[in-house]
Formats: C-alpha cells, sequence, structure tokens
C-alpha cells in the first residue's frame, strides 16, 4: 500500500501494470516501488518507465543507507521511473543475470536493458543524475 503525496488515499501498487500507478482518488502519479525475485524479475521490468534496479541483501550495511534514498527516488520520480528491488541471498537467477560480485548494486534499465550501473553507496545527487541523464 502506498498513500498519494497529494491527497492522503491509500492506494495498492502492483508488481507488474501497464502504464504506471496513478491515485484512485486523484488520479496523481504514485511511487512505484516493488520487490521482486527471480519468478517475478521479468514482469516487473517489463515497462516503458526506466528502470532503477536495486539489487540488495538484508545485511548488507551499505544496502540498507541507500534505501531511503532510492525510496525518495520512487516518489520523486513518480511516473517516469520503477524502483524494483532484489535481494540477491534469496533470488540466485537475477543475481546470476546481473553478474552480482559486491552489493549495494543499482542498474538502471531502459526498454530491458541496462543503461547505467552503479557499484557501492553513493550519494543522493550521484542517483539523481545517472537517472536524469537516463531519462534526458
Amino acid at each position: 500500500m502506498v498513500a498519494c503525496t497529494a491527497c492522503g488515499t491509500k492506494n495498492r501498487v502492483p508488481v507488474a501494470a501497464q502504464g504506471h500507478p496513478r491515485c484512485a482518488s486523484c488520479k496523481q502519479a504514485l511511487p512505484w516501488l516493488v520487490d521482486a525475485g527471480d519468478r517475478t524479475f521479468d514482469e516487473a521490468v517489463d515497462t516503458s518507465l526506466l528502470v532503477v534496479l536495486d539489487l540488495w541483501a538484508p545485511w548488507c550495511g551499505p544496502c540498507r543507507m541507500i534505501a531511503p534514498i532510492l525510496e525518495k527516488v520512487a516518489t520523486e520520480y513518480a511516473g517516469r521511473v520503477k524502483v524494483v528491488k532484489v535481494n540477491v541471498d534469496d533470488n540466485p537467477d537475477v543475481s546470476y543475470q546481473f553478474k552480482v560480485q559486491s552489493i549495494p548494486l543499482v542498474v538502471l534499465l531502459k526498454d530491458g536493458k541496462s543503461v547505467e550501473t552503479l557499484m557501492g553507496a553513493q550519494s543522493p545527487q550521484a542517483y539523481r543524475q545517472k537517472i536524469d541523464a537516463a531519462l534526458g
């Protein structure tokens, strides 16, 4: 459930959908932040929006450090970006697909193809700069 930043209405946000999620009440674009795994990954990244893929693990301190940054990104770029989080410990197929050797690893995907990779914890400005460039 995601609360709309404009009107406060709580909305269900699906892992996969056509377009992007909007508030049921005021139609404002909603932040799209979802968890995906080996079985749901393909449908989670099947979108026309820029996907910010967060490959992380619960025991990873830097991963926990960037989580609020990526949540803020989902809110700031609502309607233009989808943040997909994948726990690498629980999803070896996705980890193998992206050749994960260290985490956190953030990959920007456009039309299913990697356009940028950010390794390690970065500043909020670094994420915004790369996202803006990919959206540009």
